[in-house]
């Protein structure tokens, strides 16, 4: 299983909220306001990294730019 970061561009697991549709009305009823985290997608590939081939977690974005460049 790949960690939770990219070893290219290195983004990591960013933190949020959700918020619930149920705005308006009085106070008792307002939005309900929770906590939650947004995971990137990462995977473990074998990239030719500075012309050694190498195993790294590469998340999705970062791996179609390495096939666009191909």
């Amino acid at each position: 299983m790949a960690s939770g970061a990219c070893d290219i561009c290195e983004k990591t697991t960013m933190f949020g909220r959700h918020i619930r549709h149920t705005h308006g009305g009085r106070w008792e009823r307002k939005a309900v306001h929770k906590s939650r985290t947004f995971k990137p997608n990462v995977g473990k590939h074998r990239v030719d990294f500075g012309g050694i081939r190498q195993r790294l977690n590469v998340c999705t974005r970062c791996l179609r730019t390495l096939v666009k460049d191909r």
